[in-house]
């Protein structure tokens, strides 16, 4: 597994604590129609992908998957400190693109945006 994958793996646990809570009662159904929803993560380095699957489950893979949500693309020591400090500082200007590609994406990308610091 690459280091961007390696580094998903790492953030993955968090974001399915997050999720699967959420995914019962009366909002649940509403944020099941958002999902599965895959990211793509693109580094100088390499590429991997983060997928949560409507059970809330999330699963990180090497390598883009055809048509994500979003793409997430920058210098992966940029995309390290974003995910490791989850939204306690903001990315140096234009390091990190973040492109939604769906509707879904872009709904998520804003729910996320603060979440993640982007």
């Amino acid at each position: 597994m690459g280091e961007t994958a390696e580094l998903l793996g790492r953030f993955a646990p968090s974001v399915e604590a997050e999720v699967k809570p959420r995914l019962n009662g009366f909002l649940g159904g509403l944020l099941r129609a958002y999902l599965p929803l895959t990211w793509v993560f693109r580094t100088e380095h390499d590429a991997a992908s983060l997928v949560v699957e409507a059970t809330g489950h999330v699963v990180v893979s090497a390598g883009a998957l055809a048509s994500p949500d979003v793409t997430v693309e920058g210098p992966y020591a940029e995309l390290s400190a974003v995910l490791e400090r989850r939204g306690k500082q903001r990315p140096t200007a234009g390091q990190l693109k973040v492109t939604p590609h769906t509707a879904k994406g872009r709904t998520a990308f804003d729910y996320m945006r603060s979440r993640l610091g982007l």
